[in-house]
């Protein structure tokens, strides 16, 4: 999972020379095998070891404490600079990272700063439109070429003290916080060495893997596109109860350096919490929020083109300008001489025949209008007719235009 810090100065444009390495050499062998054996070790571990409550307890804590760690330190404050941390706070957070076994801040961040500058596209790391296998885990089991992906600026983590550390020791950082600190507090603390390995370490390890692959997968299949539709990311709040609050995820491609994925009261972000949490203890500061004005305009624009969507798909009957014009004449030489049931509102002819039955004001008050005009006991003489009333009429009732000389 260590990655070097080796990055192409440019983004290439020109197409790249066809792989010609076997399948063998193209699998990342690393990658395959810990995702591959964890989740049968995990399972071995649960039809073979007694959950205790406190161990339960403990890796549920730890799960939090790892998952931070990715959530608020690898993707808001490293990723996407959202907030600014103090030194502390840093440190704590790329230890928790280490602990969630995703690889170093630096190869986790750069990945995800070049996934939003190519989103959906072959440039993109985990491209969603290479299926939903490909952006949850295939894309990992492979060794990547650079010159297939697009290119991010990452200076600012090349140059950072802590995360080059981190980057530099985070097999030996995985080793301690990822697998000897969980099983080593439940062992020390109440004894359970096997269920502290077991559950605090390999199935908290593999829940919270896929939790995390879930924000490239799930997080770009199901759910709404609140802000926008020209990409995949999506909002839903069932992705967002898997990720800690990533799945806010349409929010978050549209405005990435807002801290925050769930900005409503009722959606659930817990890393937002955390922020603000550590913000009011003075351990965070600088939480970048994007223009609330700006926010609602991409909401309105993306209900108005919903709107507009639905709208194409309904009758509104005839167009104005297709209908044919009746003189006064006419339109009375049909009622007297033809019989038909017309009757006149607001300069339009109307064939009210297939309404009597079915008017609420009863038939007396329709038949009583026929070869009349009656836009005055439409709206309001008789009764205020609500806009349900004008839709239904100008959609299979309107016959034609009353031409007045």
């Amino acid at each position: 999972m260590v990655a070097m810090f080796i990055e192409r100065p440019t983004y290439r444009r020109e197409k790249p020379p066809v792989e010609t390495r076997s399948l063998l050499q193209q699998i990342h062998w690393v990658h395959a095998v810990l995702l591959a054996t964890t989740p049968l070790i995990a399972l071995y571990g649960i039809f073979t070891t007694t959950l205790t409550l406190k161990t339960f307890v403990w890796g549920l804590v730890y799960y939090a404490f790892a998952g931070m760690g990715i959530t608020a330190g690898y993707h808001r404050l490293w990723a996407h600079t959202a907030y600014s941390a103090t030194y502390p706070l840093q440190v704590f957070l790329s230890l928790a990272g280490s602990a969630a076994v995703q690889g170093s801040i630096f190869w986790w961040a750069r990945d995800h700063r070049v996934h939003h500058r190519y989103t959906d596209t072959p440039n993109d790391p985990y491209d969603a439109l290479q299926g939903f296998w490909h952006c949850h885990v295939g894309w990992m089991l492979v060794k990547k070429d650079r010159r297939r992906l697009g290119y991010a600026d990452t200076s600012d983590l090349k140059t950072d003290p802590l995360i080059r550390w981190q980057h530099k020791y985070y097999p030996l950082l995985v080793l301690t916080f990822g697998v000897l600190v969980p099983t080593a507090v439940a062992g020390v603390c109440w004894g359970d060495w096997r269920g502290g390995f077991f559950y605090a370490t390999v199935v908290r390890m593999v829940l919270l893997h896929h939790a995390t692959f879930c924000v490239n997968s799930l997080a770009h299949t199901i759910g709404r596109h609140t802000y926008d539709d020209v990409q995949t990311a999506r909002d839903s709040w069932i992705t967002a109860l898997v990720t800690m609050g990533e799945g806010y995820h349409n929010f978050h491609h549209q405005f990435p350096n807002d801290y925050r994925n769930a900005i409503r009261i009722y959606q659930y972000d817990p890393t937002k919490w955390f922020i603000r949490a550590m913000s009011t203890l003075g351990l965070a500061y600088d939480l970048k929020t994007f223009p609330a004005n700006e926010i609602d305009k991409g909401f309105v624009q993306m209900r108005m083109r919903e709107l507009e969507a639905k709208q194409a798909k309904l009758t509104f009957g005839t167009p104005v300008n297709k209908l044919p014009m009746y003189t006064e004449q006419e339109f009375l030489d049909q009622v007297k001489n033809h019989r038909k049931q017309w009757m006149v509102i607001e300069g339009f002819v109307y064939d009210v025949k297939s309404f009597i039955n079915d008017h609420p004001g009863g038939k007396a008050l329709i038949l009583g209008g026929i070869g009349k005009d009656m836009s005055e006991a439409f709206n309001g003489g008789v009764y205020m007719h609500h806009n349900s009333a004008r839709n239904l009429m100008n959609t299979s009732l309107r016959i034609g235009v009353l031409q007045r000389l």
